[in-house]
């Protein structure tokens, strides 16, 4: 069982041991160094984008918060808006029945007025027909004697007068 492997061999042992360390420099020199640069930039870079990132959450929060107040204003405003509109329009409705009831009684008045004087005008007009027709059958009566034949035929005659338009 010679296996050379197996054997400590002091020579390998130094050999083994120095193409470590050198090994090991080159990488400290050329690749660790550089690699941690790289490293901690990346780690500065998250860190700056964690802050900005910190940064525009306070932000969007006070933006929030700002706009919220500007709803809230504008509710208040749209309701004073709309109870100001109610109340015109509720004024502008009685006024508009105001008008409607006074422009209602002048109409009355007017056409009460209207009949009236009409009535008035009628019963004239009877009275002058009355005293017309009186004139006429006393001038009849004067100018004969009245029978009973007579009497109904002046009636009739009357009547005619009285149904046909003039």
């Amino acid at each position: 069982m010679d296996n050379p492997l197996v054997q400590p061999d002091p020579g390998l042992f130094i050999w083994t041991i120095l193409t470590f360390l050198v090994l090991a420099a080159l990488l400290a020199k050329f690749a660790w160094r550089p690699l941690l640069a790289a490293l901690d930039a990346r780690q500065k870079t998250i860190d700056s984008a964690l802050e900005n990132a910190q940064q525009a959450k306070v932000a969007l929060e006070r933006v929030q918060q700002d706009t919220a107040k500007v709803l809230a204003e504008a509710r208040v405003e749209a309701g004073a808006i709309l109870s100001r509109t109610r109340a015109d329009a509720e004024r502008l409705r009685e006024e508009l029945r105001q008008k409607a009831i006074t422009e209602a009684a002048a109409v009355t008045k007017n056409a009460e007025q209207q009949i009236q004087y009409e009535t008035a005008r009628a019963v004239r007009q009877i009275r002058d027909e009355a005293a017309n027709l009186s004139v006429d059958i006393a001038t009849k009566l004067l100018r004969r004697e009245v029978k009973l034949a007579d009497n109904a035929t002046l009636i009739q005659d009357a009547i005619k007068q009285l149904e046909r338009p003039q």
